[in-house]
């Protein structure tokens, strides 16, 4: 909309111009849905669905009413104009596509949403990129990480809200009470930045030089995605401490490599991991009782084994393909609701 670059803190006073831009270049063509992702789409889809009569099929990812229910300390809620939007969203799509029954359950509880309208269909992980590989030892000497690490990793975008300092908190109280674990230890914290928080990557670096963990903490930059992959394989264990996932897609690729997750025992992370199977899920972020669990995990190599053959299992069943068919018949389903009713309505 001849705004040029843009941060996402930028984009919701921009939503009349984008909304406007996109009625003109979808308006020529002839479109059986509109499939928006995450609020600001969705606004900017509403009025050219609504004028050119085309169902709009929408996939929030993440809700602000779930968040702001679940904020990490300190952690500014998210604002009450994506609130209205999400909720405007909510009431103008023909259907709603959630990630698993948690989300769906929010979004009608949370959002008034018409249950009708909810369908569930859990996001893809490529299982063609995301596999064991050549194994743990090549994928350590291509890290830089030593072969007999014991190796706890976090990735993801460096925000309160994703937890990284309750692994960090973790991992002190770990070598206060398993001090022989010490010299072997290494915890990745693998990303970067989300939006304007820039600083708070400095933050956990101070946190781990205060703790005097510094030299068990390893901060690495946002990796590509091909690289990603060794990074998950090297890893003992990967940890996932949000404080609300509508999913967890992290959770998912890291088991299809093969390694096993602790992630928290919230929303779409209850439906990525299979408690005891392939992982294990902690209530809350109390870092004494993820630091017990952790050093468990980490004293028994063949339970370890045990999970990671279980999550490849429980990562296969999250394919792709599966994701592609479910939303397909949603689309389908929708495409087919509106002729009809287009063609009683005689338009």
């Amino acid at each position: 909309c001849g705004h040029g670059h843009l941060t996402k803190e930028q984009l919701p006073t921009h939503i009349v111009g984008l909304s406007k831009e996109f009625l003109r270049i979808i308006k020529s063509e002839n479109y059986d849905a509109i499939h928006s992702h995450y609020w600001i789409s969705g606004k900017v889809a509403m009025p050219a669905a609504a004028q050119l009569h085309i169902p709009l099929i929408h996939t929030m990812h993440t809700m602000a009413r779930v968040k702001n229910l679940n904020l990490a300390e300190g952690e500014t809620p998210e604002p009450m104009i994506r609130v209205q939007g999400e909720s405007q969203v909510a009431a103008s799509a023909q259907a709603l596509i959630a990630n698993t029954d948690s989300e769906a359950a929010s979004l009608v509880s949370l959002y008034d949403a018409c249950p009708d309208t909810v369908h569930v269909v859990s996001p893809g992980v490529d299982l063609y990129t995301f596999t064991p590989g050549d194994g743990r030892r090549l994928s350590r000497e291509r890290t830089g990480t030593p072969e007999n690490a014991l190796v706890v990793t976090f990735v993801g975008r460096i925000q309160p809200h994703k937890g990284p300092e309750v692994l960090i908190r973790a991992a002190s109280e770990l070598v206060k009470h398993s001090p022989q674990m010490r010299p072997q230890l290494i915890i990745n914290i693998v990303g970067g930045a989300s939006g304007a928080n820039t600083e708070e990557v400095e933050r956990l670096k101070e946190l781990a030089t205060w703790l005097a963990i510094d030299d068990v903490v390893r901060f690495a930059p946002p990796v590509p995605r091909k690289n990603l992959v060794d990074w998950y394989r090297a890893a003992d264990l990967v940890c996932v401490p949000s404080y609300s996932e509508s999913f967890g897609l992290v959770a998912l690729e890291a088991q299809a490599c093969g390694t096993p997750v602790i992630a928290t025992a919230v929303g779409g992370l209850r439906t990525a991991v299979a408690d005891g199977i392939s992982g294990v899920l902690v209530d809350g972020h109390d870092p004494k009782a993820w630091s017990s669990v952790i050093a468990r995990l980490l004293q028994e190599p063949q339970r370890r084994v045990l999970l990671s053959m279980g999550a490849i299992e429980h990562a296969s069943h999250f394919g792709w393909d599966a994701t592609a068919r479910g939303t397909l018949d949603i689309y389908d389903q929708v495409i087919t609701e509106n002729k009809a009713a287009a063609k009683i309505s005689g338009q």
